[in-house]
């Protein structure tokens, strides 16, 4: 039985969301830099496709279960990519400020949920660590 299956997973969700974080500064900084592109990072997509499109990965809870078809390590990466051919300013820059800045109060709505969670997974663990204490 893998006790940190969960927390291997919201470590990745956390990195993306560091990693996007890093991207949307990135953006912001450059915003008056002439021809740069604005970098976008997809993790959410990384994990749709990783999951499935259709149906959620399953899981053996006992290594002598029989296994699903659908078994999977739960660590996912973020890719980053950039549209070339949107232009936004007369420089040949194209970061919209308003969308980045949207994008970043999405973005730590979703860390401080992603840390909210891994709090409550460690002290799950450390309940039972005491015995229910």
């Amino acid at each position: 039985m893998d006790l940190f299956k969960t927390t291997r997973a919201l470590e990745s969700a956390l990195s993306g969301a560091m990693l996007k974080h890093r991207m949307i500064a990135s953006n912001i900084a450059n915003v008056d830099t002439p021809n740069y592109k604005s970098k976008q990072v997809s993790f959410q997509t990384a994990l749709t496709e990783a999951l499935g499109k259709k149906s959620l990965k399953s899981y053996r809870t006992h290594p002598k279960h029989i296994k699903f078809s659908t078994e999977q390590d739960g660590v996912f990466t973020a890719k980053v990519h950039t549209n070339p051919n949107l232009i936004f300013n007369h420089n040949g820059n194209n970061v919209d400020m308003d969308y980045e800045m949207a994008q970043l109060a999405k973005n730590q709505i979703w860390y401080t949920a992603l840390v909210d969670r891994t709090q409550g997974s460690f002290q799950s663990l450390q309940k039972v660590i005491n015995e229910g204490r």
